[in-house]
């Protein structure tokens, strides 16, 4: 008999250090019955996709779901496709902060930076 080696699928989505620790400031202060926080990519923007980040009160079955030490991160199961080879990072300077994102995926974005297309 053969035996299968399997190897660890990796995440679809990496997260910088900076993005891990803003993803436990935020389930620090999160509300209770918050299981996490999740990424998906809503139809908005006048390039068709945005980013958006909210808590979520349940695990949903085809979430991809990433551990970190601050907590729980979801990936939405249908912006999955959309965003595997990304990198998520939190960034401040004296006027904004915020997430933002390295996406392979993208062949364009609006001038605001608000939305992207695949």
């Amino acid at each position: 008999m053969t035996e299968v080696k399997t190897r660890a699928r990796p995440a679809a989505l990496t997260l910088t250090p900076a993005a891990e620790a803003r993803i436990a400031a935020l389930m620090a202060e999160a509300p209770a019955g918050t299981v996490g926080v999740r990424l998906s990519t809503p139809r908005r923007g006048c390039s068709g996709l945005a980013y958006s980040v909210d808590y979520v009160p349940e695990e949903k079955p085809f979430d991809e779901k990433i551990e970190t030490p601050g907590g729980i991160f979801y990936v939405d199961g249908a912006s999955i496709l959309y965003l595997i080879g990304s990198v998520m990072d939190w960034v401040e300077d004296d006027f904004t902060a915020g997430f933002t994102f390295q996406n392979p995926n993208a062949k364009g974005a609006c001038g605001c930076g608000e939305s992207f297309t695949v």
